[in-house]
């Protein structure tokens, strides 16, 4: 698919073929991408646990689930846990800052060195940072872009994603984390029981409501003229319809199958 058409299919799907395996090349593909996003001072703080629903042990699977995701968690075949390592600024200072001077993405037009790294910019910027109270909310950001590349990794590969939170602490004892990864959202990955569409793009506030120009009160002009290329390049869908006859006797057909209450 193109990339604007990935943007424009991927929904979060919540009915999985629970019994159809996902290729491990598939999930490794959604890694990769999360590995090339980009990340600040090349630190690359988001991890991962793959862990695939049918080698967990029983006690295992029920710790995972909670009230709002229980069944996702039990339909989806693969599991990707995601993490945010604290701990990586410290142990690696300023190394893949300099593997990035090394290769001119740093270069010395902007005042970047070996010496500038080493001098300056990780003992009077990045370890003070590390030890600020805003340091697990900046490093929070960067993770989140890895997922989300991830994700659409997934989707272009064919893959129903969603992505759910779920307990913190469980998470971090049955996958045995370091001390220092605080847990993030995980991604649920399958193939999808229900039509991929998921009965129609989902609700978003209006672009008006969320993007401004030059000061918060000026929204971002909309151009209907870019909004129909959007739409012709399918990155704009058709919207989900509220009480749609159609998503309600899929929903139904899905509980029918798989003896779900309705």
């Amino acid at each position: 698919m193109e990339f604007k058409e990935v943007v424009g299919r991927r929904r979060s799907i919540r009915f999985f073929e629970p019994d159809r395996p996902v290729e491990r090349e598939k999930i490794q593909k959604m890694l990769e991408a999360a590995r090339l996003q980009s990340c600040a001072v090349n630190a690359q703080w988001a991890r991962a646990v793959v862990s695939f629903r049918d080698d967990l042990k029983p006690d295992q699977l029920k710790r995972l689930l909670t009230p709002v995701a229980a069944l996702n968690v039990e339909m989806a075949p693969v599991h990707i846990h995601w993490f945010n390592d604290l701990s990586i600024v410290n142990k690696i200072q300023g190394s893949r800052l300099r593997e990035l001077v090394d290769v001119g993405a740093l270069a010395p037009t902007h005042g970047w060195s070996h010496k500038f790294v080493d001098e300056f910019v990780y003992p009077q910027i990045l370890k003070p940072m590390t030890e600020g109270p805003a340091y697990p909310v900046y490093s929070t950001f960067d993770v989140g872009m890895a997922v989300a590349n991830a994700l659409l990794a997934g989707v272009d590969e064919g893959l129903a994603v969603c992505m759910v939170t779920l307990n913190g602490e469980v998470l971090k004892e049955v996958f045995k984390t370091p001390a220092e990864w605080i847990p993030m959202p995980t991604i649920l990955v399958g193939y999808p029981a229900e039509n991929w569409d998921g009965g129609g793009q989902r609700p978003r506030p209006p672009f008006e409501e969320l993007y401004f120009e030059g000061e918060y009160g000026k929204p971002f002009p909309r151009d209907p003229k870019v909004v129909e290329q959007l739409k012709a390049a399918k990155m704009i869908q058709e919207p989900a319809r509220p009480h749609s006859p159609e998503r309600i006797a899929e929903i139904k057909r899905l509980a029918d199958k798989y003896g779900l209450p309705m």
